[in-house]
């Protein structure tokens, strides 16, 4: 599984890089600190699929960096996407 760190995707973001970021967090906990990710749920994320694209990298995100690595190993093995990105430790690093 490709990861990506906070710092990473930070300097990413500075340079205006072509990427989707894809938060899978509940709602509240996006209500609460949102980096400007598209918010699908873990527990959407299989039946809005169609919604990732697949032409350009997508960094999968969530609090901690769980919820968001099996989202992407479900996605990859039932969809075969292969441009997804895990956020090592989650929006928790970013906060720190």
């Amino acid at each position: 599984m490709q990861q990506i760190t906070v710092d990473q995707l930070k300097e990413k973001l500075a340079e205006k890089a072509d990427l989707f970021l894809l938060d899978v967090r509940e709602a509240y906990e996006h209500a609460d600190f949102d980096i400007g990710g598209t918010l699908i749920p873990s527990g959407e994320i299989m039946t809005k699929a169609s919604k990732i694209p697949k032409d350009k990298p997508v960094v999968v995100y969530c609090h901690r960096g769980i919820r968001s690595q099996i989202a992407i190993q479900r996605l990859e093995e039932r969809y075969g996407f292969v441009n997804l990105i895990n956020l090592q430790g989650g929006l928790e690093k970013w906060e720190l």
